[in-house]
C-alpha cells in the first residue's frame, strides 16, 4: 500500500441489501463522497423506476426474492397479516430465520453479476460495504481487487433484537465471521460512540462515528408556545416501545398533550396497534392516539414536529442493538427544533441529557413518560432554546466530514491493476 491518490481518481463501490431510494444513510454518505470528488457506484435493491440518485452517484439495483412465498409480493413489500390463522403464524415465526437467510443468499447470488459488470469498467479503490449482510462479499470483491474496504455498521449486527424463532447457532457462526472480517476492514464506520467501543473491543483497528444527523434545515413553521402533541415519526412496528406511547395517551391528555405516531407500518403489527391505541383512547376521554400509518418527506416530518412542539424517540431496550443506538429520528427532532423526550437507553440518555435536550422515560413505564413529557412542558421554553444550541453540533455537515476525513486516509492499492 501506498500513499493514497487524489480523491477526484479514486472509485467507490457501495454494497446495500436495503432498499436504496429509501435508505437515507446510504445515499446521504454516497452524496457526500461523491461531493468530495470520489466516483461513487451503489448496488443496492428495490429501486424504483425514474429514481434520481445524487448528482455523482450510480446505482444499480438487485430484485429481492420472495423467499419462502414465491410470488406471493412484489419484492420488498410487507408480509400480509396472519391474524385469525394461528397456524400460518407459529409456521412463520418457525421459519423466519430460514426465509432471511434465503432472501439474503438471493440478493448476493443476484448481486454477483452486478458486480462483474462494474468491474469490467476498472477496479474499485474502496469498497463500502452497509452492514453485515454485503460484507463477505465486500470483502471478496476487496481482496480480488487490492481495494481498500469499507464496513458500515448501521447497527450492532451482533446485538439486534431477535425476530422470529431464536437460531443461536446461525447468530454465533455470523459473529465469528463478523469478528474476523473487522480486523480486515481498514475503516469501521457506525453511529454511536457506544457500538464504536464495541467493535473496538472486537478487533476493528479503526473506527469512526458518523451519526445518522440531517443537514442543516431552518424549520419554516413557528414553534407553539407551549406543546399538544407528542410525536413519534419513524417504522411503526415491534420493538419501538410503542405501546407504551398508546398507554400513556389518557395521561397525557390531562395535560394538554396528544401523541401523534406517523411513519411507514409493519403491516403485520399495524391491526394489533391499532386496537391497542383504540383501547387506550376509549378509557380516557380525549386520549386517543393520533396514528398516521404514511411515508412522509422528511420535510414534512419536520412540520409535524413543529406543528406538535414535542418529539418522543422510543425503544423497548430489549437488545444490546437497542441500548446502544442513536435513532435518526433524534437528529431528525433537533433538526427540526423540537426538545425530546427519549427511552432511558445509554446512548439515548447521554446525549438528551448532556445537551438538556428535554427528558428521558424507562421504556414499557407509562407513568415514566408521563412524567417526563409534563416535565419538558413545564420547562418548554428552556428546552427550545437548548435545543436550538445544539442544532450546529448535531448536523449532518459534520457527519459528512468525518466520513470524507476517514476516507481520505485509506491507503489505496499501486498499481490499480487489472480484476
Amino acid at each position: 500500500m501506498t500513499a493514497a491518490r487524489p480523491a477526484a481518481r479514486r472509485r467507490v463501490l457501495a454494497l446495500a441489501q436495503s432498499a436504496v431510494a429509501g435508505d437515507a444513510r446510504v445515499l446521504r454518505e454516497a452524496e457526500a463522497l461523491a461531493t468530495a470528488g470520489y466516483e461513487v457506484h451503489i448496488i443496492g435493491r428495490g429501486v424504483p423506476p425514474g429514481f434520481e440518485p445524487p448528482a455523482g452517484v450510480g446505482v444499480d439495483s438487485v430484485g429481492r426474492s420472495a423467499g419462502l412465498r414465491p410470488g406471493a409480493a412484489a419484492p420488498g413489500s410487507a408480509p400480509r397479516p396472519a391474524q385469525g390463522r394461528p397456524g400460518l403464524a407459529a409456521a412463520r415465526w418457525l421459519l423466519l430465520p430460514e426465509h432471511r437467510a434465503r432472501v439474503e443468499g438471493a440478493w448476493r447470488a443476484a448481486a454477483a453479476g452486478r458486480i462483474e459488470a462494474y468491474l469490467a469498467s476498472g477496479p474499485p479503490d474502496v469498497v463500502h460495504a452497509h452492514d453485515f449482510n454485503t460484507l463477505e462479499v465486500a470483502a471478496g470483491v476487496a481482496d480480488r481487487t487490492r481495494a481498500a474496504l469499507v464496513y458500515d455498521a448501521h447497527e450492532l449486527w451482533a446485538g439486534r433484537a431477535v425476530v422470529g424463532r431464536p437460531d443461536p447457532v446461525r447468530r454465533r457462526r455470523d459473529a465469528r465471521r463478523e469478528d474476523a472480517l473487522l480486523a480486515r476492514a481498514d475503516l469501521v464506520l457506525t453511529v454511536s460512540e457506544g457500538i464504536a467501543e464495541r467493535l473496538l473491543a472486537r478487533g476493528a483497528r479503526r473506527v469512526a462515528v458518523v451519526r445518522n444527523s440531517f443537514p442543516a434545515r431552518p424549520g419554516s413553521s413557528p414553534l407553539p408556545g407551549r406543546p399538544s402533541g407528542l410525536v413519534y415519526a419513524g417504522r411503526i412496528g415491534p420493538g419501538r416501545d410503542l405501546e407504551t406511547l398508546a398507554a400513556a395517551a389518557p395521561a397525557l391528555a390531562a395535560i394538554g398533550v396528544r401523541p401523534v405516531v406517523v411513519g411507514p407500518p409493519d403491516a403485520s403489527y399495524l391491526t394489533h396497534y391499532r386496537a391497542r391505541s383504540a383501547m387506550r383512547g376509549r378509557r380516557g376521554a380525549g386520549g386517543d392516539l393520533d396514528l398516521r400509518p404514511v411515508t412522509l418527506p422528511l420535510d414534512e416530518v419536520d412540520e409535524v414536529y413543529r406543528s406538535a412542539g414535542l418529539a418522543v424517540v422510543t425503544l423497548d431496550g430489549s437488545c444490546d442493538n437497542h441500548r446502544l443506538a442513536l435513532p435518526n429520528k433524534l437528529f431528525h427532532a433537533i433538526r427540526a427544533g423540537v426538545p425530546v423526550v427519549a427511552a432511558d437507553l445509554p446512548e439515548l440518555a447521554r446525549v438528551v441529557t448532556e445537551d438538556r435536550l428535554g427528558a428521558t422515560y424507562r421504556p414499557g413505564d407509562a407513568a415514566s413518560l408521563a412524567r417526563a413529557v409534563a416535565g419538558v412542558v413545564e420547562r418548554y421554553p428552556d428546552a427550545v432554546a437548548a435545543v436550538a444550541t445544539a442544532q450546529d453540533r448535531y448536523r449532518w455537515e459534520h457527519d459528512a466530514a468525518v466520513l470524507t476525513g476517514a476516507y481520505a486516509a485509506l491507503p489505496v492499492a499501486t498499481p490499480s491493476g487489472a480484476v
